[in-house]
Order: structure tokens, then C-alpha cells, then sequence
């Protein structure tokens, strides 16, 4: 049941990590609208807008108190990057402006605006000086949200893994994975905690840091993860890459993400690692 006393929530982008995002919001009796391009893909008890926010600016109602903006480009390309962050950013801005509120705002950005190759360990003081042309869009969006709105806040997530993203799965069930010949870094987290976190730094946290890190307690080996998988499916252990196959240690993207900063405002995982997280995904739960 909405309780009128809660501030209304917009979550411009409401995907499937906006939709469970809107689901945890509606659970402590917020009122919830989501905008996407189809609204009828958002489920009860959210309130589906359709609107193309990299094109048109959206309705923002004066009981909006908060702001959660969790747009996804539907190719990796600069192009659709700008279009669906920038762009979008820039009109959720111009909704929020023109009615005259002022709602705590959370973008949600990536961990792939780090330019760090050799494993070491990132955090949010780590300069994000990637030169991928999508990664320099995500920095803009982050620029222009600082910008314009001061007090909001961007939460870098990792990989996110959950229901119905199962390609690595069908890779070690297919016999198709591959396990790198030297150790690669995998920063990622359940879809859940995504949304949780989300929840939390808007709801929980009375002055939060301008930046937060979204990612599990555990940067895992990729190998690690792939023969974790094959033995909870009763599978051989994946094909192992020779020095050749695999290059050099490290390699492109390859980093220790810390969630700290995340961990030091008192939120508490679900999935602390993918020990805990793949296993009801594998059984299908």
C-alpha cells in the first residue's frame, strides 16, 4: 500500500534492474513511475510512462522526491551512448527543472570508465581515465550530473549478473567457456543488491558521498567463477586457454574494484559473491 507521506520516485530507464529497483521502493510504500520507451513492459504496482527520454523531456509531478536514472544504450556504440546517457541525463534535468523540485537524484554509471589494466585495486578516488569513446560519454553524463544537480549521486556498477542473464551458464553447459591462461579480474553483482544498493543510498544514507562503487565483496578469477559454475552443474571443468591463447597477465579492463565506500554506510550484501549468488540461478530459482 503507497504511504502519501513518502516522497513519489521516478526511475527514468525502467529496465530490469529499474523494475526491481521500483519494486523495493513500492515494498516500504513509495509511489513508483517508471519511464521507458514501451510502458507496458513495467508491471504493476510501478506506473509505466512511455516516453523516449533520449528525445523528449518527461513530466516530473511535485511530489517527485526521488530521481533514479538507470538508462541502458541498446548498442556499444558513442553514438547510442550519448543519445540514451547524455541526452537522457540532460532531459530528466530539464523535467526536474522545469517543475521546480528538488529530489535526491542517483545515476547509475559503470565501472568501464577506469582505464586499469594490471589487477590492482580501484576505488572511487581512482581517476576514471579510460579513452573508450562510450566510456568518455559515461564520464560526461557524470560531469553534467554534477553540474547541474550537485547533491546527486553516481553509483558505478560492475557486471551485473541475475535472472535471465545466463550466457555464462550456457557456455560451460554448451562446453564452449574457456578458462583464460592467466588470471583476469571479474567485478560484478547479483541484479538484486544493484537494486538494493540503489534503494539504500537513496532512502538510508543522510548525506551521501557523491560517488559510490557498485560491486560484490569478491573481484573473482574468472577461472575461478567458470569451474565454480561446472561443478555445481556436475559438468567437466572447462577448457583451460594455453600462455599463447591467453596473452599477458592482466589485459584489457582487468581490475580489483572495492566496494568500501558502498560497505561503510551499512549496507549488507544479499549475494556477497558469486558462491552465494550462482547457485539459485543455476537451479533455476
Amino acid at each position: 500500500m503507497t504511504d502519501p507521506t513518502l516522497p513519489t520516485v521516478l526511475i527514468a530507464g525502467c529496465g530490469d534492474l529499474g523494475i526491481e529497483t521500483g519494486r523495493r521502493f513500492a515494498a516500504l510504500g513509495h509511489r513508483v513511475v517508471g519511464l521507458r520507451r514501451d510502458a507496458s513492459k513495467i508491471p504493476a504496482p510501478l506506473h509505466g510512462v512511455s516516453i523516449d527520454l533520449r528525445r523528449e523531456i518527461p513530466e516530473v509531478t511535485p511530489d517527485v522526491g526521488i530521481v533514479v536514472v538507470a538508462v541502458a544504450a541498446g548498442e556499444r556504440s558513442a553514438e547510442a551512448y550519448r543519445a540514451t546517457y547524455l541526452d537522457g541525463l540532460r532531459n530528466v534535468l530539464d523535467g526536474v527543472e522545469r517543475a521546480g523540485v528538488s529530489p535526491r537524484i542517483l545515476l547509475v554509471s559503470s565501472t568501464a570508465v577506469y582505464d586499469v589494466d594490471d589487477g590492482s585495486v580501484v576505488d572511487e578516488s581512482t581517476p576514471a581515465t579510460s579513452a573508450a569513446p562510450t566510456a568518455t560519454v559515461l564520464r560526461e553524463t557524470e560531469e553534467l550530473l554534477a553540474e547541474r544537480a550537485p547533491g546527486g549521486v553516481i553509483l558505478r556498477l560492475g557486471g551485473i549478473y541475475g535472472p535471465g542473464r545466463d550466457r555464462t551458464f550456457t557456455q560451460v553447459r554448451e562446453g564452449r567457456a574457456r578458462i583464460p591462461a592467466v588470471p583476469r579480474h571479474l567485478n560484478h553483482l547479483h541484479r538484486d543488491d544493484a537494486a538494493e544498493a540503489i534503494v539504500h543510498l537513496t532512502t538510508r544514507v543522510e548525506d551521501p558521498a557523491p560517488l559510490y562503487l557498485g560491486v560484490d565483496d569478491d573481484p573473482a578469477d574468472v577461472g575461478e567463477t567458470l569451474a565454480f559454475i561446472a561443478r555445481e552443474l556436475d559438468l567437466p571443468e572447462p577448457f583451460r586457454e594455453s600462455a599463447a591463447e591467453g596473452g599477458r597477465a592482466g589485459g584489457p579492463g582487468d581490475k580489483r574494484c572495492s566496494n568500501a565506500l558502498l560497505r561503510s554506510t551499512g549496507f549488507m550484501f544479499a549475494y556477497p559473491s558469486y558462491r552465494e549468488g550462482y547457485p539459485p540461478l543455476l537451479r533455476g530459482e
